[in-house]
């Protein structure tokens, strides 16, 4: 499947025929794997929201998000073959959607490695004010800089860290679910989130040294 044929399906966004409406997923990835793309067109009509929620939880630009989207949906089409009908198409999606996801993390971390130091002055400001739990600021422009802090120190950390920390802890998911999502073991999950959050402390205890420093 080419681009174009990726981005027409991309834009489906009315439904298609009541007989592909009421088809299964399994029925569709059958169809769409004999060549009926309509079939696969009801695929992605069925699964962009919760693709595109997926992909926006880990890239905020619009642009960033419709190419990645772009991607996993080729990757669908492209591995149907492989889907064996076993357990809920849902899951072998999100899976998909995540991986893609973490790929993608982890090359733009290889693309833009840099150090802890390279924060602004407001948020060593910010940071400051908090040690002296005081503020100059209206709430809403803390929360602004507080949320641009985190994304930064997040996008220092493997696309693991990353993937644990916002599903389960900013997204609110289960350690189950993010199991199910993923493919790992429970286990690896809490063990991955445990790790996670410690080095998500350590970066913002570097980060409190350095503002101290800095306020000095």
């Amino acid at each position: 499947m080419d681009i174009i044929l990726a981005n027409k399906l991309l834009q489906v966004r009315e439904p298609l025929l009541k007989d592909y409406e009421q088809l299964s997923d399994s029925e569709l990835a059958i169809r769409s794997c004999a060549g009926d793309e309509d079939a696969f067109a009801e695929i992605v009509r069925r699964y962009s929201p919760r693709v595109f929620s997926f992909v926006g939880k880990f890239f905020q630009q619009q642009g960033v998000v419709e190419e990645i989207a772009q991607e996993v949906f080729l990757k669908i089409f492209t591995q149907l073959k492989s889907y064996a009908h076993k357990g809920s198409f849902e899951g072998w999606v999100t899976r998909i959607t995540i991986n893609t996801c973490i790929n993608e993390l982890r090359s733009m971390r290889r693309e833009t490695e840099s150090t802890f130091s390279a924060h602004t002055n407001e948020e060593y400001d910010w940071l400051e004010r908090k040690l002296k739990n005081a503020s100059s600021k209206e709430p809403a422009e803390d929360r602004l800089i507080a949320i641009d802090l985190v994304n930064r120190i997040l996008g220092k950390m493997s696309a693991e860290d990353r993937l644990v920390l916002i599903l389960v802890d900013a997204e609110g998911y289960s350690i189950r679910e993010v199991a199910e999502m993923t493919g790992w073991k429970e286990s690896k999950v809490k063990i991955q989130a445990f790790r996670a959050r410690r080095r998500m402390r350590k970066a913002l205890e570097r980060l409190l040294k350095k503002s101290r420093t800095y306020g000095k």
